[in-house]
């Protein structure tokens, strides 16, 4: 697994795929800091958390595209399909190279609220829940692409694919607030909604049947990863 895990931890930085990904993530979250937090002198940095919640819909499928569709386009799955790794070990070391990636994103953007401890009142355990809460939303966001992406033939069908199951995440969550919808069919969009679960983290609660239900969430979608890797091992074999 840390075979596969360095390989693509450094192809990520050996392309401009992790450089992009972290420089678009803090140009948008400087601007959202900015309209947020600098301009009407808020120290609050809740508010933009949540707004940078929806940069997963956005930029998760530009950071999975290539773990599992890169390699049927450069043929180099057939590699990984003959090595002598199971193939959850295959999956987790591609999972945790692009959670690596989104973590060292979120961790250059603590810069915020460390900058506005210097000139205003921060309660930090307050924003170490948020940032909790957002990290384990963005680790949702990669299992569940990873699982999609597993169906694509090419970078190109990925990245369309697993945009379009986040945006259908976040329009189930619009659809829950909905007046049309009844009450157990929004029950359970807001049981399941990965936008709804990081509520919690923002109101400031260490909610821990939230952060169980991200790391379940996680491990399903990785282990329907495995399974279709799996039948496309054995096919190829």
């Amino acid at each position: 697994m840390s075979a596969v895990f360095n390989r693509e931890l450094k192809n990520y930085f050996a392309t401009p795929t992790g450089w992009l990904f972290i420089g678009v993530f803090l140009a948008l979250g400087s601007l959202l800091f900015y309209l947020n937090n600098l301009l009407p002198q808020s120290s609050d940095v809740m508010p933009l958390l949540s707004m940078m919640s929806y940069v997963w819909m956005l930029f998760s499928p530009f950071l999975v595209m290539r773990l599992l569709a890169g390699d049927r386009r450069l043929m180099t799955d057939r590699l990984l399909y003959t090595a002598p790794l199971p193939v959850y070990a295959i999956i987790t070391g591609k999972y945790l190279a692009a959670c690596a990636v989104m973590l060292a994103a979120v961790i250059l953007s603590f810069v915020y609220p460390l900058l506005l401890s210097l000139y205003a009142p921060v309660f930090f355990p307050e924003i170490l829940t948020g940032y909790l809460g957002f990290i384990l939303q963005g680790f949702a966001f990669i299992a569940l692409d990873l699982m999609v992406t597993s169906f694509a033939g090419n970078m190109a069908s990925a990245a369309a694919l697993a945009f379009g199951v986040n945006l259908f995440i976040w329009l189930l969550s619009l659809l829950s607030n909905a007046a049309s919808v009844s009450g157990a069919a929004a029950r359970v969009i807001t049981f399941l909604s990965l936008y709804g679960r990081f509520v919690p983290f923002l109101n400031g609660q260490m909610s821990f049947a939230n952060i169980l239900f991200y790391v379940l969430f996680c491990l399903c979608m990785l282990s329907l990863s495995v399974i279709i890797v799996k039948n496309e091992r054995m096919r190829a074999a």
